[in-house]
């Protein structure tokens, strides 16, 4: 009877120590415990710990294209754009990378208020928090970087550049903020011309 008690004892020690996180075998809030615990998730994709991002690769219209060009010569087939946005405190802030572009240019980019279409008109006019009554709008005292989310940016010798802003606007609860198009210059500020940029190059759908 002894040795049946002395081998049931052992089989149970054996147990403990091949699988310590069993009930009953002692230490379960021990350090070996803790490491046992599962790792955190990382965020869905799309969704950073920031915010929200699209990311894209310029190709011509088709249905399912994400990213479009309108100007292959401006904006080549193959270059690559990131949209990232992050809303906290009342404040929305943008930021735009791109790749592969034209090299040493300047480009104009804002968010417009409709997605991407076969025309670079498709996707409507700029985002503005209060809205201009005149369209198109070119009134300084609407079309401005407080109350639309402008992105210029200038490209360096491999086509790559980036741009950020940053205001009081309500892209993450509205509907009107569906993507991000890439002008031909820098953004105009003078009365009559406020917000134009030239032609448009090419759209991205974007998320905020």
């Amino acid at each position: 009877m002894l040795q049946q008690r002395t081998r049931l004892f052992g089989s149970i020690a054996g147990l403990c120590t091949a699988g310590a996180l069993l009930a009953g075998c002692g230490g379960g809030d021990s350090a070996e415990h803790a490491q046992h615990q599962p790792a955190p998730q990382a965020p869905a994709q799309g969704q950073s710990a920031a915010g929200k991002q699209t990311s894209g690769t310029f190709e011509n219209f088709s249905p399912a294209a994400k990213a479009i060009t309108y100007k292959p010569d401006q904006v080549p087939v193959g270059g690559q754009i990131n949209v990232s946005s992050s809303n906290a405190d009342g404040k929305s802030k943008v930021t735009v990378e791109v790749k592969g572009l034209q090299p040493n240019r300047a480009y104009g980019a804002h968010v417009h208020v409709k997605p991407c279409g076969p025309t670079g008109e498709d996707a409507g006019s700029h985002y503005q928090e209060k809205a201009d009554p005149v369209k198109p709008s070119v009134d300084p005292a609407f079309a401005n970087p407080q109350n639309e989310v402008w992105l210029d940016f200038h490209t360096d010798a491999q086509g790559n550049g980036t741009a950020a802003a940053e205001g009081s606007w309500a892209l993450a609860t509205r509907d009107d903020a569906q993507s991000v198009v890439i002008h031909e210059t820098h953004t105009h500020s003078e009365p009559g011309k406020a917000g134009s940029a030239g032609s448009r190059l090419a759209c991205i759908a974007a998320d905020f």
